[in-house]
């Protein structure tokens, strides 16, 4: 029978959970100290045995929400993807994910619980008083050959790379520059605006991400510019082990015609490729994706409530913030047109 034991975490502990197969950047300690100073959260790192016998690891954050201990593997707006386990390829998810509940509900003393595991199948949550949402994420296997890449992408998709290098486009990496995360956002503004809206989250997150993975080589960022030398596309791709991520993209919307979101990234790609990384992950199903060549992969989201009180808070929650975010988007005027100085798109 499984168990898990909270632990603190440590050098030797980092070093063992780097050793599953199934690790994640959002398994490592720079991610999850990332998340921990954006959200006001409490890092949760636990093993996971059977009997005596070590079978794996758990990561989440606590955070609080009306005076409430919540457990997120990750939860929603935390700008990440999938948490969970890390389990011996032998050891049953079902049967961690069986165990986490009262380690969630009972040692912890949470009084809600979300989980996103990469790995974990709909199958195996039936039975666990669990609800959960069908969330697919579009990834590329990036293990064919950089034509057979190319070959399996949407003609016009490739005739936007195409134009984009004759147009003049140059796709650049930038490293150690403290005004990307501002330019980014700048760009990203718009990407809200098309929809009356505004970003999810402050500037202050792009650069904390950036400030927490830079120095552990866990971040390509990406900037495009056209012949004139201005900067008119960014994007953010987290990576690690064999997965590169695409955390945010943007650009000014004057610009679209020269097509610089699709070479940034046929550049990630193609960057990736090259260093023997194996798959590159949307972080979600848009339909815009699928020219790239994408295969859909379900992640479901799976969360529990000690009580349907709590469960009702959750859901209020999540629609207040949509509320908020409308509020927020007015009284910003984002509605306006955007200048030709901050209109941005993505994707």
């Amino acid at each position: 029978m499984l168990r898990l034991h909270r632990v603190e975490p440590s050098a030797a502990l980092w070093s063992d959970r780097a050793g599953y197969p199934d690790r994640l950047i959002f398994h490592t300690p720079e991610w999850i100290s990332f998340v921990a100073q954006c959200q006001g959260a409490e890092p949760v790192l636990a093993t996971v045995t059977d009997g005596d016998t070590p079978a794996g690891h758990f990561t989440g954050l606590i955070t609080k929400k009306y005076g409430l201990r919540i457990l997120g593997s990750p939860m929603a707006g935390w700008t990440t993807s999938y948490v969970g386990f890390n389990l011996d390829p032998a050891v049953p998810r079902r049967a961690a994910l069986e165990a986490l509940l009262p380690f969630a509900f009972n040692e912890l003393g949470c009084a809600h619980l979300e989980i996103r595991d990469r790995f974990l199948a709909e199958s195996e949550l039936g039975g666990l008083g669990l609800v959960w949402d069908t969330a697919p994420t579009a990834v590329i296997d990036l293990t064919p050959s950089e034509d057979e890449l190319f070959g399996a992408m949407a003609s016009a998709c490739r005739r936007n790379i195409r134009k984009a290098a004759k147009s003049g486009v140059v796709i650049e990496e930038v490293h150690g520059d403290p005004a990307f995360a501002d330019e980014f956002y700048d760009q990203l503004r718009d990407v809200f605006a098309k929809q009356n809206l505004v970003p999810t989250y402050s500037v202050e997150r792009v650069r904390s991400l950036i400030r927490h993975l830079e120095p552990a080589g866990r971040i390509l960022q990406l900037r495009a510019r056209d012949p004139e030398h201005r900067s008119i596309a960014t994007a953010i791709l987290p990576w690690y082990h064999r997965t590169m991520y695409f955390w945010g993209g943007a650009s000014y919307r004057e610009h679209q015609h020269l097509r610089p979101n699709e070479a940034l990234i046929w550049h990630a790609l193609r960057w990736a490729r090259e260093r023997g990384v194996t798959e590159f992950d949307f972080v979600g199903g848009n339909a815009y994706k699928a020219k790239y060549g994408t295969t859909e992969v379900p992640v479901p989201w799976a969360r529990r409530s000690r009580s349907p009180l709590v469960a009702r808070l959750r859901d209020a929650a999540k629609q207040g913030f949509a509320l908020k975010q409308r509020a927020a988007a007015r009284l910003t005027g984002v509605s306006r047109p955007a200048t030709p100085d901050s209109a941005a798109r993505a994707g």
